[in-house]
């Protein structure tokens, strides 16, 4: 709850350049951590945590559509969040991204 009990709403908020843009990394709103993604068609958003153990899925591999976490070996459609391989058995969450210009944004539900 924001203010005076209301709640705060969902926004768009800035986490990186295309220009210093690797292939995945970590970024970081509030309390809260995204694994953002570079794929063939555009930038993608999960949460960063693998829903099996919560190993951070941005410093897994990346090949295709799809991240593996080094963990144990889930792996997620980074455009669904479906998982396509146990041992996870939950899917993760995927939020909205949009460029303007050379920046990135990730679509931030309310706290």
């Amino acid at each position: 709850m924001g203010l005076l009990g209301k709640k705060k709403k969902p926004e768009w908020v800035r986490v990186a350049s295309v220009d210093d843009f690797h292939r995945s990394t970590m970024v970081k709103v509030g309390k809260h951590e995204y694994a953002l993604y570079k794929l063939d068609d555009g930038f993608f958003c999960t949460q960063n945590s693998c829903s099996h153990e919560y190993s951070p899925l941005s410093e897994g591999i990346v090949m295709g559509d799809e991240v593996f976490c080094e963990k144990h070996g889930s792996r997620f459609n980074i455009k669904s969040g479906r998982v396509v391989n146990l041992p996870a058995t939950e899917d993760i969450k995927t939020f909205d991204v949009k460029l303007e210009g050379s920046d990135i944004f990730i679509f931030v539900p309310p706290a």
